[in-house]
């Protein structure tokens, strides 16, 4: 008979707990009458792990590269079910409440997590830095940039259609996993459903694999280097404003208060934030088409109507336009400025403003040549034909 259900374990030195839950598994997938398997991925036990999974009847395959993603993914690879369940080995998570996460993916969902944060955490089961600080903030956070609705982004307990996991591509090998897997389901658009759960104690005497700060911030740098838009150009934009504000301001103030040239020190302050903001729109602009080409995320309607808006020749006549501006300003102001000694008594603030627009015009017509270099779609090879 086909597999209908796999029930995927990663598994680093948990020999005390590993069979229980293989067991929990297994007699619940019996007494629901679901023909299924329960597949181990061990990520490099010194232990008697394995053999414990093998005795109670799971699969089980070895996963020599460290990392919590990385033996789910080995694991969720060799599975044959048509919808996958997902839990920790350490007995944390009840895995005698698989019909739970099962039923909904027969109804038409592709993703089910469950939560935490709206079923029960038994007492010590959950440290309270990650139950009030770390959680609440990293899933926050991911539920701002990514628009998810989840409300434990960290939960242990999950499943999903093997189409569903096929379709999200998961790349990352360590904690972050499970971040990426909630991004990817949300940015895809997966038929969503969240389950109150409840967290138990876990069964182990050593302490857990879970490093708080340096897992915590593994989820936040994933989240970061996967939404240009929050790294780049958020903040790219608003240095941008407000140095070209400044500009202008600067720009009309009169050249002297309180015998202070303010409006000059005002110039060069919006000057460098305009630049500065600006490079660091390009950057995000770079990172975002460099996601979408190389398939960590998906082309989304916006972006591909803004390949529309902004092709490699509206980029160089706009480009064009902003330095001819600054080099006619030049044109005009220099006889002025080659008569005086252009030093700090004196007003500079047009050669400022000049040189801004020579240096935006200049960046921007580059960056459209990068840009249409990035967005080359890449083609597979031809194989020759034999006659």
């Amino acid at each position: 008979m086909a597999i209908e259900v796999s029930v995927v374990l990663p598994c680093l030195n948990e020999s005390e707990t590993v069979g229980i839950c293989v067991r929990k598994a297994r007699d619940t997938l019996q007494k629901l009458g679901i023909e299924g398997e329960i597949v181990v991925a061990d990520n490099g036990s010194t232990d008697e792990s394995v053999r414990i999974a093998e005795s109670f009847g799971a699969r089980v395959v070895i996963e020599s590269r460290k990392g919590y993603g990385n033996a789910y993914r080995a694991g969720i690879e060799i599975a044959r079910g048509h919808y996958i369940v997902i839990a920790d080995s350490d007995d944390s998570y009840d895995l005698c409440d698989l019909a739970r996460f099962i039923e909904p993916l027969r109804q038409g969902h592709e993703f089910v997590i469950g939560t935490r944060m709206h079923g029960q955490i038994e007492k010590g089961a959950m440290p309270w830095h990650h139950r009030y600080l770390g959680n609440p903030l990293l899933t926050g956070l991911l539920k701002w940039m990514f628009h998810s609705r989840v409300s434990d982004a960290h939960c242990g307990m999950r499943s999903f259609t093997r189409q569903a996991y096929d379709r999200m591509q998961l790349q990352t090998t360590g904690m972050e996993y499970a971040s990426e897997m909630v991004i990817k389901a949300a940015e895809l658009g997966l038929r969503t459903c969240e389950i109150p759960i409840t967290l138990h104690r876990d069964g182990r005497s050593r302490p857990p694999h879970l490093r708080s700060f340096r897992d915590g911030w593994r989820h936040l740098r994933f989240m970061l280097l996967h939404s240009p838009t929050h790294l780049f150009l958020i903040p790219g934009l608003f240095l941008f404003i407000l140095g070209f504000l400044a500009l202008f301001l600067a720009l009309a103030a009169p050249a002297q208060r309180f015998g202070l040239m303010l409006s000059q020190n005002g110039m060069v302050f919006g000057s460098l934030s305009t630049l500065l903001g600006y490079q660091v729109i390009v950057l995000g602009i770079f990172a975002r088409i460099y996601a979408v080409t190389h398939e960590y995320r998906p082309l989304t309607g916006g972006l591909q109507r803004a390949f529309k808006l902004f092709n490699l020749e509206r980029g160089l006549l706009v480009g064009a336009l902003f330095f001819i501006a600054g080099f006619f300003i030049s044109l005009i102001f220099f006889p002025r400025w080659n008569s005086t000694d252009l030093g700090l008594s004196n007003d500079i603030r047009p050669a400022l403003f000049a040189a801004t627009l020579i240096l935006i015009g200049a960046q921007t017509i580059f960056s459209s040549f990068f840009l249409s270099i990035l967005g080359i779609e890449r083609r597979p090879p031809v194989s020759p034909v034999s006659r």
